[in-house]
């Protein structure tokens, strides 16, 4: 992937390492509720973010990175909920919270600055 745009790179990594990790989790018969919480979530940031570049309008493009941010907020919210109950251990859920915590703040300045 070419560096063009650090959000879209940043959350489609995001969304392969929760691809990656739904897979060994659903592999190992851990809790499929939570997973596909946490699959649909987190891949739903990067293609908010993807839509946001073929917006119709300033106004469209606001209203997908705000979607965009909220599955980011979701996100986070799965990842806590499934280190603390102990489906993925502290490393793997501090580096994923760390990665999916850069998307959120680049995702809030965005749209604050999409809203001037």
């Amino acid at each position: 992937m070419k560096n063009e745009n650090p959000l879209k790179d940043k959350s489609y990594a995001l969304a392969i390492e929760i691809v990656k990790l739904s897979k060994k989790l659903a592999s190992e018969n851990k809790e499929y509720v939570l997973i596909n919480q946490l699959l649909k979530s987190g891949t739903s940031i990067g293609a908010n973010i993807r839509e946001a570049e073929f917006a119709q309008s300033k106004a469209d493009f606001t209203s997908k990175m705000s979607i965009a941010l909220k599955e980011a907020a979701e996100t986070e919210y799965w990842l806590m909920l499934l280190r603390d109950t102990s489906f993925i251990d502290d490393v793997t859920a501090q580096k994923m919270l760390e990665h999916n915590t850069e998307i959120l703040k680049m995702l809030i300045s965005t749209v604050k600055k999409s809203k001037e």
